[in-house]
Parts: C-alpha cells; structure tokens; sequence
C-alpha cells in the first residue's frame, strides 16, 4: 500500500476506491458508498486499514456534494463523473463510518509512524465531519 500524505485521497487504497465508481449507475454509486461506511460502522472492535481508508475517501466525496462545502475534491482525485444527489441517510452513515475511523481500534488512527502525520490525519478527518454536520436546505 502506498500512502503519500494525510489527505482523504493521499493513498492507493483511496485511489482504488475511487475507481470502483467509474462506470456505476447512480444507484450503484449510492449502494457503493453505504458499503464502505457500513463496514467501519459493522467492524466490531477493530477497523481494517482498508475499510478505514475507504470510508474516509467516502466521507469526503458524500461532505463534498453538499453546497456550499469547505470539502472540494481534485479533479484528479476524484470519480470522473459528478456524483448522483445523495439520499440525507447516507450522509448520517458518514458521520457514523468517520467517528468509528476516528477511534481506538482502527488502523488508521494507530497506523501512522510520525505523529504529526496522525495529526494532521486527524484533523482532516474532523473537517470532513464538521461539514457533513453542515446543515443544509436538503
């Protein structure tokens, strides 16, 4: 696995999920999304690295879509095609999927080697948060 930054995408795992996207019908879309929050949400004790970065790439594409986010995706990092509108149940899997991520457990929050790295981690974890806790008129 490669990971070369902090960031929602910075990972061959992310990148890999994103390309699952490619091609998928809006409902695939959606169902593909839900899957890897209810993973992370389903995990039990311990959250694989691989789900972890799946749902964390997920989050940021669900907090993206919402007007008016601070979450602006790359065009290079993201699907190529725009994203369907998103049922308001999926967004809540989000927040879910991303607080387990976020605690004892995971193997993304305990996996990083330099601890500013799992900070900066952290906190890109918790802006993907903050804006999906963004009320909209959805």
């Amino acid at each position: 696995m490669g990971t070369w930054g902090t960031g929602p995408f910075d990972s061959d795992l992310a990148a890999d999920f994103v390309d699952e996207l490619e091609g998928l019908t809006h409902q695939q879309v959606i169902d593909v999304l839900g899957r890897a929050f209810q993973r992370v949400i389903d995990s039990g004790e311990r959250v694989d690295g691989t789900d972890g970065a799946e749902a964390v790439a997920a989050g940021a594409l669900v907090a993206s879509t919402h007007p008016d986010s601070p979450i602006v995706i790359d065009p290079d990092d993201g699907p190529s095609q725009a994203l369907p509108e998103l049922p308001a149940s999926l967004r809540a899997s989000a927040r879910l999927g991303l607080d387990r991520v976020l605690q004892d457990g995971s193997e993304m929050a305990t996996g990083w080697v330099d601890g500013a790295d799992a900070d900066q981690w952290r906190q890109e974890v918790r802006h993907i948060l903050r804006a999906l806790d963004t009320p909209t008129d959805h």
